[in-house]
């Protein structure tokens, strides 16, 4: 079977121990797959990336100018749409709710994992994620596109990761985000000449006609000829090519560069299929295409490939609407306004907005063609989607990760507090589910639910009890019953949610990235900030005008803002490090703890802020948390502190749910010679991040070393605090 296949792979001792059940610890759930039940439902997933609820018209929002999104439309019509769906504030966390079915902080996956993000906040490989829960009850699984949930680095699996978290077959991203835009087209000119990874048409400044050259040396000339084509510089892109302005074809220049990413173009591609793994570098065709096809090609050569003996479950985790914002081809958008949009810029804020409209309406298009090529549904003569869910036995469920990045919120949401916080524009996001166990299709269902009971939405359309399956805290509530009774009462009490700060050796974090007037903690790397249109303060940073030219930066906002003020410059706003809330069915509380500059001692210090609001979901105006709302403001009455109390009391007591427990490694509950053998093993073949990497002094180090056994055997037979669930 995959797992054993996978436990002899010569890979520095990956598999001997990271593969759950390679190594004993949790293996009685890890034998080979049992029967399939002759009724289980396909699962077909899709995620949406940076889409909250505010760009959906489906839910009665998306502003003056929602995109335009009629496959996704007609899925919802045919389902449920979920109205009141937290997630988490950022990718990473929300995304590992989905798979594992706890908050972040059981699995310390605070903020978007970067390169620099330790194993402790990534996925664990003892976790029983959903491929390996489904794959008790016969499922095939299947991932395509963005990952981000482990690795590349800092882990021992490293671009294995897909697999060693029961993935079957994987083909996509490992880190997840695209590349920076390559705005030397291909090093055809100089740095920052061309803003959106091509040249565009003469109208804006470039040319209509050249030679694209492909990285075998073939080459075609392509001219453009009317405004409603794309730029012959995004034709080429396209295809895969590099594009000589006004030359045609003859010996390839020599400044030619097949092996530079650009954005949603040219991505490193990494295919696992079983126990195989492909790395396939840039010059390849495969890794030169726009991204959002490339993943629903995937999908549909993967789904088709099925042989119907095994249900299957098919993640379709888009890349986009997530920065680099990039014009899709052109073939992927409809509308006057989509033609000639080669002349905009794509680190212009004012145009990221269209252009992440474009991109969220090409997804939609790659949406309706893998349910069409796969025949989950057809085309009617005019075009639009034809989708029966009684006509198979596949369950679709249509979902954002997080909220939409503020500079693309849409009007009446707010763009200072999207993505990176928990406020309802952070947070509240798209959930739709279709399928033939959903009675009285189009219906809407006001009742809260969280990104993490999608684990155990997973588990019952297997049949599956996720709570009796998985020996840990599952922070799960069902959605099954939602599907087959319209008068289904609320299954939650309260919602919670939380965003902060990963662990990275020593107590390091990401580097300040100033946005407009805000600086952030959030961007994962200098390149990843600049894609969002910020200024990186971290290292190589040198506005002489606030430090001395030696590219040193800065490791906090609250040092920023330090230079600032002793530069006599305005300080910026920063945001939270940690933004976490809880809600009832009326009231949300949101707790922000800040680290700020204090000019008074030239030091930092920590603020922590509550803040109290009454919220709806109303259509097309809802009661949002923004600041002139805040109940604690003013003179509170004696009801408000109540609510107040009782929101707190319960937010403390979630947070309070997991307690530490030193040495437990596999979070199996008790420190034992298990511990003591997974971390031998690690230490032996890999001897870096870990999750046997522990704490001391409040840091981690990056190692697993013997500092770490003697942390396992100082509590060796130790029964770890039990952990438990609020809902």
């Amino acid at each position: 079977m995959l797992k054993n296949r996978l436990c002899s792979l010569p890979l520095a001792g990956l598999v001997a121990l990271v593969l759950a059940g390679c190594d004993g610890g949790g293996s009685h759930h890890e034998s080979d797959p049992a029967p399939s039940p002759p009724q289980a439902s396909n699962i077909l997933f899709m995620i949406m990336d940076d889409v909250g609820i505010d760009q959906m018209a489906a839910f009665g929002y998306g502003g003056a100018t929602p995109p335009d999104l009629p496959n996704i439309g007609a899925v919802a019509n045919a389902g449920l749409r979920f109205h009141n769906a937290w997630s988490m504030p950022e990718c990473s966390p929300g995304r590992a709710s989905f798979f594992v079915g706890r908050y972040p902080f059981r699995t310390n996956i605070y903020q978007a994992i970067g390169p620099n993000d330790l194993a402790n906040s990534q996925v664990s490989p003892y976790d029983v994620t959903v491929p390996k829960l489904l794959k008790r009850a016969g499922y095939e699984n299947g991932m395509f596109g963005k990952f981000h949930l482990a690795g590349p680095e800092n882990n021992e699996a490293e671009n294995m990761t897909p697999s060693v978290l029961g993935w079957d077959y994987f083909y996509g991203w490992i880190g997840g985000l695209p590349g920076s835009i390559d705005t030397t087209a291909g090093g055809i000119a100089a740095e920052s000449t061309y803003s959106c990874g091509f040249v565009p048409g003469k109208h804006a400044g470039g040319t209509d006609s050249g030679a694209c050259y492909q990285a075998d040396n073939s080459c075609r000339e392509i001219t453009r000829t009317a405004l409603s084509q794309d730029a012959a510089g995004l034709q080429c892109l396209s295809s895969g090519g590099i594009f000589v302005p006004d030359e045609t074809c003859g010996t390839p220049p020599s400044n030619l560069n097949f092996n530079r990413e650009n954005g949603y173009y040219v991505s490193p591609l990494v295919i696992i299929d079983g126990d195989h793994l492909e790395q396939v570098p840039l010059s390849d065709p495969r890794s030169r295409q726009y991204r959002t096809t490339t993943e629903a090609d995937a999908a549909i050569e993967w789904i088709k490939s099925r042989s119907g003996a095994k249900p299957w479950m098919a993640t379709v985790s888009f890349s986009a609407a997530h920065t680099p914002w990039q014009q899709p081809p052109g073939s992927l958008v409809d509308g006057p306004e989509d033609f000639a949009s080669d002349g905009w810029s794509c680190q212009a804020t004012a145009t990221g907005r269209q252009l992440q409209n474009q991109m969220t309406e090409a997804m939609d298009k790659e949406f309706g063609r893998i349910l069409v090529e796969t025949g989950l549904a057809s085309r009617a003569p005019d075009g639009s989607l034809i989708y029966d869910p009684n006509a198979s036995n596949t369950v679709i469920v249509i979902v954002g990760d997080n909220g939409t990045l503020g500079s693309a919120v849409k009007l009446p949401f707010v763009g200072s507090q999207a993505k990176g916080t928990a406020y309802q524009t952070g947070v509240w996001d798209p959930l739709i589910v279709a399928g033939p166990q959903v009675v009285q299709p189009g219906r809407q269902v006001d009742h809260m639910v969280n990104a993490v009971d999608l684990y155990q939405f997973f588990g019952e359309i297997a049949g599956l009890d996720v709570h009796k399956e998985v020996p840990r805290t599952v922070d799960s509530v069902a959605l099954l019953p939602y599907l087959g009774n319209p008068e289904q009462s609320s299954l939650r009490n309260i919602n919670f949610t939380m965003g902060g700060v990963n662990y990275q050796a020593n107590g390091g974090r990401n580097a300040p990235c100033v946005i407009n007037t805000t600086c952030t903690q959030i961007p994962t790397s200098k390149g990843v900030c600049e894609d969002n249109q910020g200024v990186y303060w971290g290292p190589g940073y040198t506005d002489a005008s606030v430090i001395p030219n030696d590219g040193a930066g800065y490791k906090m906002c609250a040092d920023v803002n330090r230079a600032l003020y002793n530069a006599g410059r305005d300080m910026v706003d920063i945001m939270p490090e940690t933004s976490v809330a809880v809600r009832n069915d009326q009231y949300k509380l949101v707790r922000n703890t800040t680290q700020n500059f204090d000019p008074s001692t030239q030091g930092s210090k920590t603020d922590v802020v509550e803040e109290l609001y009454e919220i709806n979901q109303a259509v097309p105006v809802p009661l949002l948390d923004t600041p002139d709302r805040n109940l604690l403001v003013s003179n509170p009455d004696a009801n408000t502190l109540a609510i107040y109390d009782e929101l707190r009391a319960t937010m403390d007591r979630m947070l309070a749910s997991e307690p530490s427990c030193p040495g437990d490694g596999n979070r199996d509950g008790v420190v034992n010679a298990q511990d003591l053998d997974n971390w031998r093993k690690i230490a032996q073949n890999w001897g870096l991040s870990s999750v046997y990497d522990f704490f001391v002094n409040g840091m981690l180090d990056g190692l697993t070393n013997h500092v770490d056994e003697t942390i396992v055997q100082n509590n060796l037979n130790t029964t770890c605090p039990p952990s438990y669930g609020v809902y």
